[in-house]
């Protein structure tokens, strides 16, 4: 597909990043030549230096023969402005990034529709659902959700002690009493979709499929279930703060900020009566005591450096905190603090990737399946799709085992009538079927991709 992108910051770079390995036609567009030298030196993209509310610029960039036009920059209202525009003069589709709370609280669907987009996306709503999903599962890592919530992939790091480790996947399900599939398995660099004779190790990370009740079910069996987080401290009173304290007070979590300044410290009370705010710098231990932090269930860092969110984190995990997670925005700090022994990692710029990737695949998606929803897996080396199956489809009816399935591909499970289906080789695909797909090591578009 042909697609403009307007705004080269960090998620701006990193959609370029991911859109360029995806195969697409791109032309990025900021008005700082620098940036754009800098692009033009390490993907294989157009740069244009304009601005993407002049509809000249527009017209030069070609937007009138453009697929997918992407707004990104710092302003939402220009990212609106910029959107409608490319609609006007010729673009099929426009996602523009709109992050601030009173446009996704109360008018966001209105804008949709009067303005033609297609998308809007909000880093920081997006990644505090994810925060949000994982402090419900304090034993995973990392979690991902299918078909409404009815399915779930959850990613695990496997200690010494885990009973998981030394187990033949063929016989975890017996042993456990619980349906669930691992499905993918990262051991140092390498990505491994595993058969039924391969055998766990300490130091693997795993992404396993299930419905709610047997992954519970599973990791209750497994000793590996923690209760869900009660008491949770986040440092930093980000758009990411608000968002999640909003989520966890509503689930009935009891939430403790802390911030340096103290109007965000009264802005937070004065929108979040319900939270506890503290005053002060998160980095100084005596503050972070004071706070409450050795009677919390999970603390959250999500300020806006890198470098203190991961020392303060690793902190608050010597303290013994239940659950530790730390907002990385640069891949490479990233990388270091998950050396470092933080487990979870999370970064607003990898999660709208996702968000994007999938609707651009789901555009180019052939007869037969739709993508409803993709999520990259294991640092973005597998991924997990879910299709939708259509009436024209022509690998329906023939059991799984007769399928000849593409090497470094599992079909991790089956959603039929709100029903979680864990596949074995005499399940059947059927018209209607959201059906699940774990790909090692290549992209798929469409569901037909995966057969020989």
């Amino acid at each position: 597909m042909r697609i403009i992108l307007v705004g080269c910051g960090k998620i701006g770079v990193a959609l370029i990043s991911a859109l360029v390995a995806e195969g697409h036609d791109m032309v990025a567009m900021d008005s700082r030549s620098t940036v754009l030298e800098e692009l033009t030196n390490q993907y294989d993209v157009m740069c244009m230096v304009g601005n993407g509310a002049d509809c000249e610029a527009l017209q030069a960039a070609g937007v009138d023969r453009t697929d997918l036009f992407i707004a990104v920059t710092g302003s939402d209202e220009l990212n609106m402005l910029m959107c409608f525009l490319a609609k006007r003069q010729g673009a099929d589709h426009t996602i523009a990034r709109i992050r601030n709370p009173q446009y996704n609280d109360k008018s966001l669907s209105f804008l949709r529709q009067q303005l033609g987009l297609s998308m809007s996306v909000n880093p920081e709503l997006l990644t505090a659902q994810e925060l949000h999903h994982i402090l419900k599962l304090p034993a995973a890592s990392k979690v991902e959700t299918f078909s409404r919530r009815n399915f779930e992939m959850v990613e695990l790091r496997l200690k010494e002690d885990s009973p998981l480790v030394g187990g033949r996947l063929m016989d975890l399900r017996e042993r456990f009493r619980a349906r669930f599939l691992i499905c993918v398995v990262q051991r140092g660099a390498e990505v491994i979709i595993p058969r039924g004779d391969f055998t766990l190790q300490a130091g693997d990370r795993i992404g396993l499929t299930a419905d709610r009740v047997e992954l519970w079910k599973l990791l209750k069996a497994a000793g590996l279930a923690r209760k869900q987080a009660r008491n949770v401290m986040l440092l930093g009173g980000s758009r990411i703060a608000y968002y999640l304290s909003k989520m966890l007070l509503s689930s009935g979590s009891n939430v403790n900020l802390i911030d340096t300044d103290r109007a965000v410290c009264h802005k937070f009370s004065d929108m979040l009566p319900a939270i506890s705010t503290y005053c002060g710098d998160g980095t100084h231990p005596e503050l972070l005591q004071e706070a409450g932090l050795h009677n919390q269930d999970a603390f959250v860092c999500l300020t806006g450096m890198d470098e203190e969110n991961i020392l303060v984190a690793y902190y608050a995990k010597a303290q013994r905190v239940g659950q530790v997670i730390a907002k990385v925005n640069h891949d490479e700090m990233a990388r270091m603090a998950e050396q470092m022994g933080l487990e979870i990692v999370i970064s607003p710029k990898d999660v709208v990737v996702n968000v994007v990737i999938r609707y651009a695949r789901a555009l180019q998606s052939s007869i037969g399946s739709s993508i409803e929803n993709l999520y990259q897996l294991m640092d973005g080396k597998a991924e997990a799709l879910e299709f939708i199956i259509s009436e024209e489809a022509d690998f329906t009816d023939i059991p799984l085992k007769e399928l000849e399935l593409k090497k470094n591909i599992l079909i991790g499970g089956i959603l039929r009538d709100r029903r979680a289906i864990i596949p074995d080789g005499d399940d059947v695909i059927l018209p209607g079927d959201r059906v699940v797909v774990i790909a090692g090591q290549r992209r798929l578009n469409a569901l037909g991709e995966i057969l020989q």
